[in-house]
């Protein structure tokens, strides 16, 4: 018998990665699968590429069905979230892919969400500084958004070395489809979106921006200005993100940016800095939990230039989330994951 664990919002794109990434987990047992709005259906009409769950059915959303589980997925919206995590009990671990949990401040909560904001949980990027202790030792996580891992991991190395200005940064990040999830849409048809794209919330409006700077706060001496412009992409998943900041020195050679990134992961296992000359794409990140980085010094504009590529549902969703679960739990940190990608 392996550790029981439960999820809920499993109809979701995330929440069906998340029950893949289990049932194939060489410590985890999938125990309730729950979704509200899919309750009674079953498992493989949602998520056919799940054959081995033929049979099972979504369960009601029942907070009081988690008492078999000894850890907790949640894959809901924000405010489902928040208030779901607070009918459970404190000793259970819980891990949550939503940002209800993400902010620390109460301002910048009520600015992007203009909700009650239900307070801060244990970040859950492990790569960052002082990061895995503070999940191994924790029994809440706030999984981080895709776009913020992307940016986070990209600049966070750059700002606590010093080569870079926490005050003037730009991202502009695409995005594939199922980062929208998955209620219907207009924008997001076949017919609207394949051969094109198009950026959207633009002018600082993305809910990641004051998560983002706030990561990066951590790391930097000084506070971080994010301007950060999403485009939606014509592909499922994937993220492709293009970081810049200004160098604090702009003669700084792009060997040395390079060596601020290689430094702060070396040994990592999902974290990769590709060879000279290499550049990320989001295919070669497809079904695994990899970040590929790679780094430029434009001497012309006197800026860092870090281009990251992920899977956006999965280290950038449900890799994440079990990535940190593993940690909570005592488990190897890269059970059941891989640096893999899935080509062509």
């Amino acid at each position: 018998m392996g550790i029981r664990v439960a999820v809920a919002g499993a109809s979701g794109y995330a929440g069906g990665e998340l029950l893949r990434l289990i049932t194939s987990h060489p410590d985890l047992e999938l125990g309730p699968v729950m979704a509200a709005a899919s309750a009674g259906a079953t498992l493989t009409d949602v998520h056919p590429h799940l054959p081995a769950l033929a049979g099972r059915t979504f369960d009601p959303l029942v907070p009081g069905r988690f008492a078999t589980a000894d850890l907790v997925f949640l894959a809901l919206p924000h405010e489902e979230s928040a208030s779901v995590a607070a009918a459970l009990p404190s000793h259970l671990p819980v891990v949550d892919l939503s940002a209800s949990f993400r902010l620390g401040d109460p301002r910048a909560w009520n600015t992007y969400y203009r909700t009650s904001h239900a307070g801060r949980w244990t970040y859950g990027l492990p790569e960052l500084p002082g990061a895995r202790e503070q999940i191994r030792g924790a029994s809440r996580v706030a999984a981080p958004g895709c776009y913020a891992t992307a940016a986070i991991l990209a600049l966070s190395p750059l700002l606590a070395s010093g080569l870079a200005e926490p005050s003037d940064i730009v991202i502009v990040a695409a995005s594939g489809t199922s980062g929208a999830g998955r209620s219907p849409s207009a924008g997001l048809l076949a017919t609207e979106v394949m051969g094109s794209m198009s950026a959207y919330q633009v002018g600082g409006a993305h809910r990641h921006t004051p998560e983002i700077e706030q990561a990066l706060g951590e790391q930097a001496v000084g506070d971080p200005v994010v301007s950060f412009t999403p485009a939606l992409a014509p592909m499922p998943r994937g993220i492709l993100a293009t970081c810049t900041a200004r160098l604090a020195d702009p003669a700084t050679p792009a060997s040395a940016v390079r060596s601020a990134l290689a430094g702060a992961y070396d040994g990592e296992p999902f974290v990769h800095l590709l060879g000279d000359g290499r550049w990320p794409v989001t295919g070669a990140t497809l079904g695994s939990n990899a970040v590929h980085l790679q780094a430029a010094a434009d001497a012309h504009a006197g800026r860092a230039v870090v281009i990251a590529a992920l899977d956006n549902l999965g280290k950038g969703a449900a890799g994440q989330a079990i990535q940190a679960a593993n940690l909570m739990l005592g488990l190897p940190e890269a059970a059941g994951l891989t640096a893999h990608g899935v080509a062509p």
